[in-house]
Parts: structure tokens; C-alpha cells; sequence
């Protein structure tokens, strides 16, 4: 069998790529590892309740425009909700909600008159976001400038919000929840680069950027099914359960090998994450991928811990709610998003390594505990269904040391990466996944319009 292309991955930096492809007349065929389709981005049935239970909470922001543009392809913009500003509840350890609300103003002005305007916060720590104007400003022009982001000064999170003074409360209930949502890591730990470029991002010129953007479907069905039936309305296909290996031949990619099945094709997109990349490259694979290989093997993982609560009657109001001060971070109401087709809460913990080391019961019964501390209708609830997910492997370390990540060309001819992990300058979102997908797309795009002698 032959295809122009072949992408092996079917999350949303092998779907981007690929319909990105297909959209240009390419025939493509996808192939994924696993029973269904998303990558690190889908869902499961759950099998006591029949529902639909996502493998973790995924949030978009409003300036998300690469998976904009990729969810417009497929026709499945409906399947998201986007937020008119950005707007927070939060509820602390004393049981006080409070609301972190945008104002209509310009940006950054929108962030300032939020901030401004938010009871819990002594006004000494609501004043110290001003002094975040002037870096984020320099971060915003140093982007439009050179398409990149550092920080001044270089460093940790931490430090970062150290050298510019931010309030100890302002830090601990947006600045580090914000950093450990984007960042997947404490903020003691990971670089600050990635975290400025994410400020300079959601609070560049459209006030809307910052949006908060929630799926209203279950991830496979948000976005991985309408890309495979974009792909197969344009000729290609998107295979399940289908392991691939690369094949090489005079240190050029030809193909990949599925379960004894070979495709042959001018050019191969590896949208797998760094720690399936040597699998995927096979026993034998060309010398000049080694440098790629060992830096994608030495690079940690940080996990994301998600409990899944099932309540006999509702017990929220809001459709998510931040918790200050507790273990679990935020807490999503389903039913509020997805409608009578969902009845849970979803508590997710991101950087969580010391969640990892707890059991499954004791997981669950930190879940309920601080449920029923921040919602008191969850204390004459019945808690009648529980389950945990613990992805190790959800996003990749941003601490310094770490190796460089790579582009999306490598030294052999026709094959090109994708993924969050390769240099798109974002952490390990979604938005990084779906740039790093067009980025291959154009490169193979642009060898084959050379190929034809266009």
C-alpha cells in the first residue's frame, strides 16, 4: 500500500497535521497505537456508569488560535464553549467563593482592573500586579519581534515572580495555579520562559485571549472522530490499533511497518510523545537519528492525577472552581458542561508526583474530603461512584537541564516530528500540539510542491 503521507499518532498534533494535509489534497493515513483515537487527549467508557469520562480535564484559552483554525477545518467548533472574558471562581480553605472577573476593558488593562477588583486579596498584593506591566509589555514586543520569549530575569517560576514582587496571596492563588495548569510542574521547578510566553500570549492585545475555552463533548468526540471523518471524506484513512514502526532504506525514511503491513510514503510525521519515540524508530534506526533519540529518552515526564466523583443529586454550581490552599486544584462539574449526558466531578491535580505515590482508596477519599469542604451541598450528598486517573507520562519536565527540544525536521530525509514536546516555545498544551502539527504539515507540504516542481 502506498500514501503521499503517513502520520503516526492520532492526537491533536498528528490530527492537525494530517487534515492540514488532507486539506491540500494529500492522501494520508493515520496510524494509532491505541483502541481509539486522541492521544493523551480522549476518553473512555466508564464501565459501571455506561458515561463518557474524559482521560483529564483538558482547558483551552482564547488565544488558542492554531487549534482554532484546526477545530474550524474539521466542523467542530460547536463542541467547545468559549467564555466571553476570562472569569474564575474560586472558593478558599475557609469556604469563601470569590470571583476573579475581567472587566471590559483593553488587555492588559482587563487583567489589572480584574485584579484590582478582587476582595480576598490585600491591597498590597492587589497593587503588585502593576509591576508585571513592564515585563509583560517587553515579553509582547520581544515576541512580535523574533517569535520567542525569555525571561528577564532567567530562572524558575518562582524567581521569576519573586524579582517582581508579586504579593504572597496573588501568587498563591493566581500566579502558581496559572503556572502548574500551563506548566504541568511546581513552579519552584520550571523555567520561566515558557510561563512568560504564556502571559504574553493570553494578555497580548485581544482582550479575549484570555478566555477560558471548555470541551462540551467527551475528547474523542470533540475533536478526533470529526477529524477522521475529514480525513476519510478526502481520501485518506485513520487506523486504530495500528503499531507502527519506521522503515529506513539508505538512511531515508520509506514507510512504517504495521503489524507486518507496509506503507509505503515519501514522508512519515512522528506525532508520538518523546517517550515512544525510540519504539517507534525500531531495533535498527539510522545513525544520525541517535542525537534525537537520546534526547527525547532523557527527558522526564510530570504526571496529572485526575478523580472522577459521582454524587447521588448535584452538588455544584459553577462549572469549575479553583481551590486555594487544598491538594486538589480544581474541581469540574460535567453535567454543567456536557449536559444530562454527564453526572461527575472531575478534581485534577497537575505536577502531581507526590499524588502518584497514594492508593487508588486514598486518592478517592482526599477527592470527597475536599469536596465536602469547599461545597456544602456535597456533605448530605452520596458519594456513589469513584474512579482515578493517573497519566505519569501526561506532559514532559520544563525544569533547567532538561535537553533542548527538537524542531520538527530531523536529519533523516522524509521524516518530521510532531507533538507538544517539539520547540513550539509553549509548555505542553494543546495549543503547542496543534502548531507543532501545522509546522510538519508545511514542511512536508513544502517537499512535495518541490518534489512537483512547483
Amino acid at each position: 500500500m502506498t500514501a503521499d503521507v503517513v502520520v503516526v499518532g492520532g492526537g491533536f498534533a498528528g490530527l492537525s497535521a494530517a487534515t492540514a494535509l488532507a486539506s491540500r489534497g494529500a492522501r494520508v493515513v493515520v496510524a494509532d497505537a491505541r483502541p481509539q483515537l486522541g492521544g493523551r487527549a480522549t476518553a473512555f467508557v466508564d464501565r459501571s456508569t455506561g458515561e463518557l469520562v474524559d482521560n483529564g480535564q483538558h482547558v483551552l484559552f482564547g488565544c488558542y488560535a492554531a487549534t482554532f483554525e484546526f477545530l474550524h477545518r474539521i466542523g467542530a467548533m460547536g463542541n467547545v464553549r468559549v467564555m466571553p472574558a476570562l472569569e474564575v471562581p474560586y472558593i478558599d480553605t475557609l469556604g469563601r467563593r470569590s470571583v476573579l472577573k475581567c472587566p471590559p476593558l483593553p488587555s492588559p488593562l482587563h487583567l489589572v482592573g480584574a485584579v484590582l477588583d478582587w476582595d480576598p486579596m490585600p491591597w498590597r498584593d492587589r497593587l503588585s500586579v502593576l509591576r508585571l506591566a513592564g515585563p509583560l509589555r517587553r515579553a509582547r514586543r520581544e515576541l512580535r519581534r523574533t517569535g520567542a520569549v525569555t525571561a528577564d530575569p532567567p530562572g524558575s517560576v518562582s524567581d521569576w515572580l519573586r524579582a517582581h514582587r508579586q504579593g504572597r496571596k496573588l501568587t498563591e492563588w493566581l500566579w502558581e495555579p496559572l503556572a502548574v495548569a500551563a506548566l504541568n510542574q511546581s513552579p519552584e521547578h520550571a523555567s520561566a520562559a515558557p510561563f512568560v510566553r504564556v502571559l504574553a500570549e493570553m494578555f497580548g492585545p485581544d482582550a479575549g485571549a484570555s478566555a477560558i475555552v471548555l470541551p462540551t463533548r467527551p475528547l474523542h468526540e470533540m475533536y478526533a472522530e470529526p477529524a477522521r471523518d475529514y480525513l476519510v471524506e478526502r481520501g485518506g484513512e485513520a487506523r486504530t490499533n495500528a503499531l507502527a514502526r519506521l522503515v529506513f532504506s539508505n538512511g531515508r525514511v520509506v514507510g512504517v511497518d504495521i503489524r507486518g503491513e507496509r506503507i509505503l510514503a515519501p514522508a512519515v510525521i512522528a506525532a508520538v510523545p518523546w517517550h515512544a519515540l525510540r519504539a517507534l524508530a525500531g531495533a535498527a534506526p539510522p545513525a544520525a537519528l541517535a542525537p534525537t533519540l537520546a534526547a527525547a529518552d532523557a527527558m522526564e515526564s510530570m504526571p496529572i492525577v485526575t478523580v472522577n466523583l459521582w454524587y447521588d443529586r448535584p452538588v455544584m454550581d459553577d462549572l469549575f472552581v479553583g481551590l486555594p490552599g487544598r491538594q486538589m486544584q480544581w474541581i469540574f462539574d460535567k453535567r454543567r458542561a456536557f449536559g444530562d449526558t454527564a453526572s461527575h466531578l472531575s478534581l485534577v491535580t497537575s505536577g502531581a508526583i507526590e499524588l502518584t505515590q497514594m492508593g487508588r482508596d486514598e486518592l478517592i477519599a482526599l477527592a470527597a474530603r475536599e469536596v465536602a469542604d469547599a461545597l456544602p451541598l456535597a456533605r448530605t450528598a452520596r458519594l456513589v461512584r469513584a474512579t482515578v486517573v493517573s497519566e505519569r507520562q501526561a506532559t514532559f519536565s520544563l525544569a533547567a537541564g532538561q535537553p533542548a527540544r527538537p524542531g520538527t525536521r530531523t536529519p533523516i530525509e522524509g521524516l518530521y516530528l510532531a507533538g507538544d514536546w517539539i520547540d513550539t516555545g509553549l509548555p505542553g498544551t494543546i495549543e503547542s500540539a496543534v502548531r507543532s502539527g501545522h509546522a510538519a504539515a508545511a514542511a512536508v507540504e513544502s517537499k512535495r510542491s518541490r518534489s512537483a516542481g512547483l
